[in-house]
């Protein structure tokens, strides 16, 4: 097996990129929280209905 040097290292690409994981992630987030706010609606405080 050959052993990479530093700037072999930094010259492979590919993979997912990080923020784009923490993007996704944080915009599945938001939508289950609109549509979970869509199914189960809560009044505000005082609020009589």
């Amino acid at each position: 097996m050959k052993q990479l040097t530093m700037k072999e290292l930094k010259n492979i690409h590919g993979g997912i990129s990080v923020w784009l994981g923490v993007g996704i992630g944080a915009l599945a987030v938001f939508i289950s929280g609109i549509i979970d706010g869509l199914v189960h609606p809560k009044t505000c405080e005082g609020e009589t209905r």
